[in-house]
């Protein structure tokens, strides 16, 4: 969660954001297309002509009055002369604009939606900013024993519809990430009034594999980078955001946290630690401060019309969508709808900018703009509005690689079948298990000199990193390699993917990272190619796609939470381990004579906190506790490595 992005992005990618992130998702159009500043300045200008700013402080029923501004439609101003529906966002992230007449919605920047006429409403959530409470982090679902995020949506919503005039008596919710926990949450029991909702890379799991853990270790960067000098606690009510001095001293991030050692050296002043950064690291295993705050066991009585909505290059909160979407499937089969929709984006993507290229990667059409004008606002319209439509699929997913939207009637497709593929001796990759019986690949894993997880110096996580060529860390001999001859035909794979290591460590605990990749073919021509050469005499050099190796899916897995996550366990030196463990999903196409690749490395900085290679409490750990450990990967007849893929028949 970078500073920058995450600031802007999980206050739901609103109009005033459009500046902030979009270039990581821009890409060369073929004819002059507005920038993300001018789309602003004219959705700022239609919202100034085509709205009325209204300032509520809502009772809920506990007493406490939550900020709400309402945005309701000028007459004569929309084809659609009324009664509007209620296009709702409910935020941490605050709602802006208090005690002034500036018309900026914060709901929704879709210039379909607006365009058409709804009934905008923000709100700031108990506990933050304008609104009267208590804020707790991931608010624990009661289950209709006390005062949650649905209960107080509710109370909302019977308000809205008693108080605002020319309601149609309909209303939507949607949110990107932490609204789109908002989202989620407000939509169990939900109001019969809520026809509506779209948590988008909604915040499901904060310790499994949302934003603060993932396979038991840290997410670093992200998450200090954020907590230390943005998201603080906070003095309500409040219209200004309190000043912060915190300053990182570099905009090196790699030798920022290693020169800061240990994460209790960062819980401390100098650290820039706050009460929500001490939580995130004193509860190192998944105990009940995080099982409290897992939201998917509570998504029953959900009735409304359901899309969830993530992207496959999502560095935040990419397992939020697939998780929400079988809550609901497995708990409120009595949901009016349940759509899953992923395309080739970063955090909140799809809701800006054309989505159609990350980094040096092309998807070959503007994703973003195609979800917001043929699968957004057609839900929305639909559901709030009686509009006709084509139905939505269960699954609407984009399939990288071939970069073509495909539709299944199930998450993961019914056809895909599970594969192994397996690592062979001399870096081989194969679908057939290794016959050796004495086969095995070994690298000293040391923590004073961990792999990093881009090749450039950055002071922020960069989105890009989740399609980054991955071709350093390969160069790197702490890195182990294995890659497949040139493909003879295509290869699918749709759903989670699962890494089945058979491993040994001279340590008592390491963590593995394992990376699948797209390997493009050596004589790969680029598009750009021929007009690239010559241009570049005092620029940086064109990046040329031959050999590229394209991150399709990483994560880490801390070996001592390979048997439970509440109970770790220490490794024996030596002893051949098993250490299987679940990464979040993938939709791609190796191409006919593209090779897919695995990496396995013990260390992937800062994004992840390092591993002392000791078994201990990670926040407790000294600087003399982290030592070198020599790992090794197995791929023998008794002891088979690989990954197992969902891959799609032809």
């Amino acid at each position: 969660m970078g500073v920058a992005l995450k600031s802007a992005v999980m206050a739901g990618i609103f109009l005033g954001s459009l500046a902030i992130a979009s270039a990581q998702t821009q890409a060369p159009a073929p004819a002059p297309q507005p920038s993300p500043q001018q789309r602003m300045r004219e959705l700022m200008e239609f919202t100034k002509a085509h709205y009325s700013k209204h300032e509520y402080r809502i009772a809920m029923r506990d007493g406490v009055k939550l900020y709400t501004v309402v945005y309701t439609p000028v007459a004569g101003q929309f084809s659609d002369a009324g009664p509007y529906p209620f296009m709702m966002s409910r935020t941490p992230y605050s709602c802006g604009n208090y005690g002034n007449d500036v018309v900026q919605p914060r709901v929704t920047n879709n210039a379909t939606l607006l365009k058409s006429g709804y009934i905008l409403v923000c709100q700031d959530v108990r506990g933050r900013w304008e609104s009267e409470g208590k804020w707790v982090e991931m608010t624990p679902s009661k289950d209709g024993k006390g005062i949650d995020e649905s209960t107080d949506m509710y109370d909302t919503v019977e308000w809205l519809l008693k108080n605002i005039p020319a309601n149609n008596g309909n209303v939507g919710i949607q949110g990107i990430s932490y609204p789109g926990f908002y989202t989620a949450a407000s939509i169990v029991d939900s109001h019969p009034a809520i026809k509506a909702a779209s948590p988008q890379a909604p915040i499901i799991d904060l310790w499994m594999g949302d934003d603060a853990y993932h396979g038991g270790a840290f997410m670093l960067d992200g998450n200090h980078s954020f907590y230390a000098p943005f998201f603080a606690p906070q003095k309500n009510p409040l219209k200004v955001e309190p000043k912060n001095d915190f300053d990182f001293g570099t905009k090196d991030m790699y030798a920022y946290y290693l020169g800061m050692q240990t994460l209790a050296n960062l819980d401390t002043p100098k650290g820039g630690t706050n009460e929500y950064f001490h939580d995130q690291i004193v509860h190192t295993t998944y105990d009940s401060y995080w099982q409290e705050r897992n939201l998917a066991p509570h998504m029953h009585g959900v009735k409304t019309a359901v899309m969830a909505v993530g992207g496959w290059f999502d560095a935040e909160d990419l397992s939020g969508p697939v998780k929400v979407f079988h809550a609901i499937d497995k708990l409120s089969p009595e949901a009016a709808a349940n759509t899953l929709v992923e395309g080739p984006w970063v955090h909140g993507g799809w809701a800006r900018g054309p989505g159609s290229s990350l980094g040096d990667i092309d998807f070959g059409s503007e994703a973003g703009t195609f979800y917001r004008e043929n699968i957004e606002a057609p839900f929305f319209a639909h559901y709030l509005k009686n509009a006709d439509w084509t139905p939505l699929p269960k699954a609407y997913v984009f399939e990288t690689g071939s970069n073509v939207w495909k539709k299944y009637d199930a998450w993961p497709p019914k056809q895909a079948v599970a594969k192994t593929i397996y690592f062979q001796p001399n870096g081989g990759l194969a679908w057939t298990e290794p016959q050796e019986r004495d086969s095995k690949d070994e690298y000293v894993s040391d923590p004073a000199h961990p792999v990093p997880f881009t090749e450039y110096t950055t002071d922020d996580i960069p989105q890009r990193y989740m399609d980054d060529d991955q071709r350093f860390a390969a160069r790197r001999p702490d890195v182990l390699v294995y890659e497949t001859e040139p493909l003879t035909e295509d290869v699918t794979v749709a759903g989670p993917v699962k890494p089945k290591l058979k491993i040994a460590s001279t340590g008592t605990d390491s963590d593995f990272v394992v990376k699948l990749i797209d390997v493009y073919p050596n004589d790969y021509k680029d598009a750009s190619e021929d007009e690239a050469e010559g241009k570049h005499v005092t620029a940086a050099p064109p990046v040329f796609l031959q050999g590229y190796e394209m991150m399709i899916r990483g994560e880490p897995m801390r070996s001592k939470f390979r048997n439970s996550w509440e109970k770790p366990e220490p490794l024996a030196p030596g002893k051949v381990t098993e250490v299987e463990f679940t990464m979040q999903d993938v939709n791609h196409t190796f191409l006919k004579g593209h090779r897919i690749m695995v990496q396995v490395q013990s260390s992937w900085f800062p994004l992840v906190d390092r591993n002392p290679q000791t078994f201990e409490d990670i926040f407790t750990a000294k600087p003399e506790d982290f030592k070198k450990a020599t790992e090794t990967v197995f791929h023998q007849v008794d002891a088979a490595s690989g990954v197992e893929l969902m891959v799609l028949p032809k």
